[in-house]
């Protein structure tokens, strides 16, 4: 059955405060060991396919075990992923010949490049070079960045996020301040190889990137990871990667052409991509290695409808070894995400204390989420349980560990049924329901329930604002900030006994009473009708 938004904001209320009442606690010291385990040196930084793989796979499926869960997958704990490693070997400089003075681009501080393409060699040679603004080709918003253009054999340079990013309302042909898909760096570079290019050069811009180039230059330094297919990625663009804007501007200067004038023609609709004149050519060798990661499922087995399942997810993946700060060359992503696997972990026994529930409950440690939401990616399109008979769930990225918050921000809001589900939950810690303060940053877009959203699960993904309790939103927004800045992706994302968990608890607190709402229910809750997921959900739905 469909619930009206209003029955089911009325039945919302009612569970939303017996699963408060009847909640276990949630075991801080379950988020502190787990956190601190997976986030040690003793981990490597728990890169797919390393040893500190091996250790993070092992470590899950004990704590499952401990936590009461049951093997997930058919009797086994792991999912395998098929994943190819591609790493770049004696890059060149990205050179561009043919302007006014030639523009070499050194490897690593002023240009990173990779390839999709599993082959041992890329080289591109006399490439012509195009600016195609935001390289957006979107016919239902009537914008198309590639219209009446032929750039088979070219390389496309394009700017990051929408065109609309500067607005700081939510009004615009692209959402406003709030990023949509096509300001993601994946959409550029799958745009672009639909059009055929040959190389795909995103500018690199702080603000609109969401990151400096430090984030860029730690994340791309290192062998990449992408899901083994038939046809080895052949469809793809042959060089892909990211440049410095001052790169960027010397390369618009040696074209003879106004970068700042062209940057803003590209906001707006109607935009002509403009040829620079000048060539792109840069080569390298590509190392290649086949092998397979692991998802880990657990499950808690319902008693009514085990076949219909409530899902919570979290990646438990990070980099690896990165470039060094100050010797330390292992990114330990004590935040992210060892914090949200932690809280897997904790809502896994708060859950199993609590006894079964009518509906399945699975809990999924994805794999490979740094590398492009893969780990989730394959999950979705290989499902263990049905999609269609996922009802939906929770996705955790980064827990608070500055302190409880006034707010619980909704990302990307405005999709799902989901959110009016758990504003009882919201309001029964009492917080109030908060504005995404960064909506530039396209959060929605970057973590591991876009990839079930894309096949039509509702997935919630809320999390603590910036209005903190003690301090408020300077507090909380000089937080955010610090930690974008100083540890996002870097070795300096490290666990601290210090932290202040009072905040994660009660977001876990919220997961905890949806999922359970879920779990004992027999409903569906659906996208709002004008969400981009809604006809591949009732699709799904209509052949049960």
């Amino acid at each position: 059955m469909r619930f009206s938004l209003l029955a089911l904001a009325l039945l919302s209320t009612t569970a939303a405060a017996q699963a408060q009442t009847a909640a276990p606690a949630i075991s801080l010291d379950t988020l502190k060991t787990v956190t601190q385990t997976l986030s040690s040196d003793a981990f490597e930084g728990r890169k797919p396919t390393t040893a500190g793989e091996d250790k993070t796979i092992a470590y899950l499926i004990e704590r499952f075990q401990k936590a009461g869960l049951k093997p997930g997958n058919k009797g086994q704990w792991v999912q395998d992923v098929p994943l190819v490693e591609l790493s770049v070997q004696s890059p060149s400089k990205l050179a561009f010949t043919g302007g006014k003075t030639p523009v070499s681009l050194a490897y690593g501080s002023e240009a990173v490049f990779s390839t999709y393409r599993v082959t041992p060699k890329i080289d591109l040679k006399d490439s012509e070079v195009v600016f195609v603004g935001y390289g957006i080709n979107a016919p239902e918003r009537g914008w198309n960045d590639y219209a009446g253009l032929d750039v088979k054999g070219k390389t496309v340079v394009i700017l990051i996020n929408d065109p609309d990013w500067q607005t700081m309302t939510l009004d615009g042909p692209f959402g406003g301040r709030a990023m949509t898909y096509y300001g993601r760096w994946t959409y550029k570079y799958e745009e672009a190889a639909r059009q055929g290019a040959a190389g795909a050069i995103i500018i690199h811009d702080t603000e609109p990137a969401a990151y400096g180039w430090g984030v860029v230059e730690s994340s791309w330094g290192g062998p990449k990871l992408e899901q083994d297919t038939p046809g080895d990625h052949e469809d793809q663009s042959q060089l892909i990667g990211w440049i410095q804007q001052d790169a960027a501007k010397a390369l618009f200067a040696s074209a003879g052409k106004d970068y700042a004038a062209l940057v803003e023609a590209a906001r707006h609709k109607g935009f002509k991509a403009v040829p620079l004149g000048v060539k792109a050519s840069a080569s390298f060798g590509v190392g290649i290695k086949r092998q397979a990661s692991k998802n880990v499922v657990g499950i808690l087995p319902g008693t009514a409808k085990p076949d219909e399942v409530v899902l919570f997810s979290a990646h438990w993946d990070h980099l690896g070894r990165c470039k060094p700060v100050n010797g330390d060359d292992i990114c330990n992503g004590a935040v992210d995400n060892a914090t949200g696997t932690a809280g897997l972990v904790a809502l896994a026994e708060a859950h199993a204390k609590a006894g079964p529930s009518r509906r399945s409950m699975v809990f999924l440690a994805v794999t490979a989420e740094e590398q492009g939401l893969i780990g989730s990616q394959y999950y979705a399109e290989h499902p263990v349980y049905p999609l269609a008979k996922t009802v939906g769930g929770v996705n955790m990225d980064g827990l608070n560990i500055v302190g409880k918050a006034k707010d619980f921000v909704l990302v990307g809001a405005g999709k799902s049924e989901l959110e009016e589900m758990v504003k009882p939950l919201v309001a029964a810690e009492g917080r109030v329901i908060g504005v995404e303060s960064t909506p530039e940053k396209g959060s929605y877009y970057r973590s591991d329930h876009f990839s079930f959203a894309k096949l039509g699960v509702p997935m919630l993904y809320g999390e603590s604002g910036d209005d903190l309790v003690v301090g408020g939103k300077a507090a909380g927004a000089k937080a955010a900030e610090d930690y974008t800045d100083q540890r996002y992706h870097k070795p300096q994302d490290e666990y601290d006994p210090n932290w202040n968990w009072d905040g994660a608890l009660s977001d876990l607190r919220i997961y905890y009473g949806l999922g359970r709402e879920l779990a004992e229910g027999s409903g569906w809750p659906n996208w709002f009708k004008d969400a981009e997921f809604r006809s591949i959900r009732d699709k799904a739905r209509a052949g049960q």
